[in-house]
């Protein structure tokens, strides 16, 4: 039999257990949340060449409605952007509940897209419009002849567990970004999305970033700006070769959250390995150019952790914007290890 002395012994060396893992617990959330420097994704954005062309593209072709339009110069904006002599015109546009920036450099001009751009390319984003109908959101682009990328809209095979039976188109804007249909089945996707009140396009659903290399990124976007790893799955065979028009495309996809707003989700081209790397003279005025805007709590404190983790700054430091023409009380620009661009601010 248990004498008295042992039964209490181990009653308070349960108890000690018990606490402690209570306490390794808490303090494995207190990690987490400190560790979420990035609260969302408010906004991503591109810069376009003709604002005018851009916003009747998007809201004829693609149902979005024009929130905000304003005129923004000033040596506060160049040091944001990186850009000397920037005057911008800055356009947002709504899509459910997501939020799409265009700008346009009234001046400096940048450069246009490379005409022989292919997903594949460092520079390669994107952002996924959720549609809930592929065939009718296909005839749609169709009738406004809209440029393809893929050869035509791809489901994504059963065999493929974490992606079955989605559907996805790849297309062009008229400066040439590539943008994405997406059709969620039930059972996939945010279950938002299957709450269609007769709407044809949705919302968005994530921005795509071609990467060279995904444990680098995932050191970046989930080590240091805190974002979860949501989802994995390796895409390939003649369905990915075809919607992305890369032959021989293997490519590992990682989905990547934060709090709220759109994923970012890596294409990791497993194969083939002849992507270009983004220019590295690559300034945000450049048609290319793509910024992906994500809120802190504090800007000041997301520098110094960024630059710990010696990312490669644009802004030549924490920028703050006096007339809140944006809704912004201070940010920088930042680059990713593939060079895409990241807009920190602080609201």
């Amino acid at each position: 039999m248990e004498s008295e002395g042992n039964r209490q012994q181990v009653a308070g060396i349960r108890r000690f257990v018990s606490v402690f893992v209570f306490v390794s617990v808490l303090a494995g959330a207190w990690n987490t949340a400190f560790a979420q420097l990035v609260k969302s994704v408010d906004t991503v954005g591109m810069t376009v060449s003709d604002m005018d062309r851009s916003v009747e593209f998007f809201s004829k072709v693609l149902s979005f409605e024009k929130v905000s339009d304003i005129e923004v110069a000033g040596s506060e904006y160049e040091r944001l952007q990186g850009v000397f002599g920037a005057r911008m015109q800055i356009v947002r546009m709504k899509l459910g509940g997501e939020i799409i920036e265009l700008t346009e450099y009234l001046a400096p001009k940048g450069r246009p897209i490379p005409v022989d751009s292919r997903s594949n390319d460092q520079w390669f984003q994107h952002i996924a419009i959720v549609v809930s109908d592929m065939d009718k959101a296909y005839q749609q682009l169709r009738a406004h002849k809209v440029q393809h990328t893929s050869t035509g809209p791809q489901r994504i095979p059963d065999w493929n567990k974490a992606a079955a039976g989605i559907k996805a188109f790849y297309f062009k804007d008229p400066d040439g970004h590539n943008l994405e249909l997406i059709y969620f089945p039930p059972g996939k996707g945010n279950p938002k999305w299957q709450q269609t009140n007769g709407r044809l396009f949705l919302g968005i659903d994530h921005t795509a970033i071609a990467v060279s290399d995904t444990e680098r990124s995932l050191q970046f976007y989930r080590d240091i700006l805190g974002m979860n790893l949501a989802g994995e799955s390796e895409n390939y065979g003649t369905e990915q070769e075809h919607l992305n028009n890369v032959f021989g495309s293997r490519v590992r996809i990682s989905g990547l959250r934060a709090q709220s707003g759109p994923g970012v989700e890596f294409l990791d081209y497993l194969t083939p390995r002849d992507g270009r790397p983004t220019p590295p003279d690559t300034r945000a005025n450049d048609l290319w150019h793509w910024q992906t805007a994500m809120r802190v709590g504090r800007a000041d404190a997301a520098a110094e952790k960024l630059k710990a983790g010696r990312a490669r700054f644009v802004s030549p430091g924490v920028t703050t914007i006096p007339d809140r023409a944006l809704g912004i009380n201070k940010g920088f620009l930042v680059r990713d290890p593939d060079g895409h661009a990241l807009q920190l601010i602080e609201k």
